[in-house]
Parts: structure tokens; C-alpha cells; sequence
């Protein structure tokens, strides 16, 4: 069993549709709160900014420097405490102090962060040169370069197409096995050329990057995030009390496709066999979408441009 490591416990960094996501999430200012995803606690400031002196909010993230800056710049906040967790530990971290099915608001921010993305030494970028790690808690498993190192094409080709809908993931594969056979690939730039010159043109002006979709795809898969996002959410429907907001900010399709599922399974009810003489609508949905999709504005997009494929779905706890 994993062990939830918690941190009683303010550097700023600007998240993607800050203002959407907290104004949709505050039901009660004296209630419990979820900031699942901690990363540099823009999204945990706003929220405690909103919240009364009675009011709590529990953080998660299980990358340990996000944990370290949770301990240095919140401290001094006794509203506020820290897991040093993945959110699909909800229920047993929660559980643990009491508050599981009586959260009032659930905050994912899903994907990588800035702060991940801007460090060489991180390995999820291509766009400069760093260790090829991508591992979001850095104590534990495989990083990138070990696990490129042994795995056999169809499987590297596998998960380049299932995680980055990658048309050239074979193309790709073979490329990595051939380049490492002849020397080993151990930093992003590295990759990111092999992926490069594997592709049929090479990046032309105001085009991703040829390795945009590989890159994703090799992060993805490292630290299991769509399976996490899975548990993460059903464990959250939980944790959440009756008239508890589900606030989720995905940004790309395949994590949006899940959390869009995941609503809509829940507003329609079970599945009947067909005959029955009753109407799925005659069960309880257990969750209802607040309103319509949410985008960035392109004010937003403009000051920050890694906001552009940002969606936000906000739920309500209906049973």
C-alpha cells in the first residue's frame, strides 16, 4: 500500500483560466477543498483567498519540489496542508483525516506544469537540452531514458500511437531502436532530433514540433497519467458531499475525452438491459455539467500561449 506523506503548511505562477476555475469551484467559503494538482499553488492561493477562517483546503502532487515550495511560501497558512501524492490516492489520504465524502470542491489541473516544462533537467521538454527523465515524482520508477533504452519497438510504437496519436509512430519507433543501437539516447535534444529527421518533412514555420506528440506520448505513459486520471476521478465523486463542485482543466484530447466520458456516465445513470419496463432517467444521475464548456479567452491565450488546447468541465454532486 502506498504511504501518504502530509506536510502541514506562498512565488507565483500564472495558471490557465485561474478566475473560471475558482469561481465555479467555491460553494462555501467554511467548506473543504481539493487543489489535486498543488504545482506552484496558484490555483491553492486563489481558493484559500476565497476561503473563510474556517474554511480548509488539502493539496496533492506527487512531484516532491512541488511539495518542497508547498512547505516554504504556505506555512503560515494553518487552512492549508499538502499530500506528497498522486490524486488516484484520494480516497485512502483523505480517508486518513476524516474528510473523504465531505469535500465540497474537487480541483484537477491536469497535465504536465510550467515549472516541469521549464526545467532542462526534467526532460519533459525538447526545446532545450536535459536529462530525458520525465518522471513527475522523481523518488520513483522508470524515467524515459532507462525505459527507451530496453523496450522493443512494437511496443515503443504502441504507446507512441495510443498516448500521442502519433500517424508516424512506427516510423518513429524504428528510428529510436536503430539510433540507440549505435549509441545511447540520454538527453531530450538528443530524442527530439532522432524523432525529427524519422519524419517525412522536417517542421515548417508556425507547425508543432516534430516531436511534440512522441514527447507527450514517452510522458504519458511514464507516469501513467490517463490511468491515474481515471482513478483520480472516480475516487473524487467519493470524497465529494452532495452539492460538492467537480472542476477539471484538461489540455489535450486524450485526458479531456475521459473527463467529458466520466461526466456524462454519471449524468445519464447505469445501463439497462434492453426490455426493461423502466428508463435509465429514472435513476438518480449522481453528477449534472454546470454549463457548457469552458475555454481561454483570447486575451489569455495571447499573454500565455501553452493555454491555447485548455478546456475546463465544471459538475455538481447530484447523490
Amino acid at each position: 500500500m502506498a504511504v501518504c506523506h502530509m506536510s502541514e503548511i506562498f512565488h507565483q505562477h500564472v495558471p490557465v483560466l485561474l478566475r473560471e476555475a475558482v469561481e465555479n469551484l467555491i460553494v462555501s467559503p467554511d467548506g473543504v477543498y481539493v487543489d489535486a494538482t498543488f504545482g506552484r499553488g496558484s490555483h491553492s492561493r486563489a481558493i484559500l483567498d476565497r476561503l473563510s477562517a474556517s474554511g480548509r483546503l488539502i493539496a496533492f502532487d506527487k512531484d516532491p519540489e512541488a511539495v518542497a515550495y508547498a512547505k516554504q511560501y504556505f506555512s503560515h497558512d494553518k487552512r492549508f496542508s499538502i499530500f506528497h501524492s498522486s490524486f488516484a490516492r484520494l480516497e485512502m489520504c483523505l480517508s486518513g483525516i476524516d474528510v473523504f465524502g465531505k469535500v465540497q470542491g474537487i480541483l484537477f489541473d491536469l497535465g504536465v506544469s510550467s515549472p516541469q516544462l521549464d526545467n532542462p533537467e526534467r526532460g519533459f521538454s525538447f526545446a532545450k537540452s536535459g536529462k530525458l527523465d520525465m518522471r513527475m515524482n522523481t523518488t520513483q520508477g522508470t524515467d524515459a531514458m532507462s525505459w527507451l533504452a530496453t523496450v522493443d519497438e512494437k511496443t515503443l510504437a504502441d504507446v507512441l500511437w495510443k498516448y500521442g496519436e502519433e500517424k508516424f509512430s512506427r516510423r518513429i519507433a524504428r528510428a529510436i531502436v536503430a539510433a540507440r543501437n549505435e549509441a545511447p539516447i540520454t538527453t531530450t535534444t538528443q530524442l527530439a532530433e532522432i524523432i525529427t529527421h524519422a519524419m517525412p518533412g522536417f517542421k515548417k514555420p508556425g507547425e508543432k514540433h516534430p516531436a511534440t506528440r512522441s514527447f507527450q506520448a514517452i510522458r504519458i505513459f511514464i507516469n501513467e497519467e490517463l490511468t491515474e486520471i481515471e482513478e483520480g476521478l472516480a475516487q473524487a465523486l467519493e470524497a465529494l458531499m452532495v452539492g460538492g463542485r467537480l472542476a477539471v482543466i484538461s489540455f489535450h484530447s486524450l485526458e479531456d475525452r475521459i473527463v467529458k466520458e466520466f461526466i456524462r456516465a454519471h449524468e445519464k445513470g447505469p445501463e439497462l438491459p434492453r426490455g426493461l419496463p423502466i428508463k435509465g432517467d429514472q435513476f438518480n444521475s449522481r453528477l449534472k455539467s454546470r454549463g457548457k464548456p469552458i475555454k481561454p479567452s483570447s486575451q489569455e491565450v495571447n499573454v500565455n500561449p501553452r493555454a491555447r488546447s485548455a478546456i475546463l468541465r465544471i459538475a455538481e454532486k447530484l447523490s
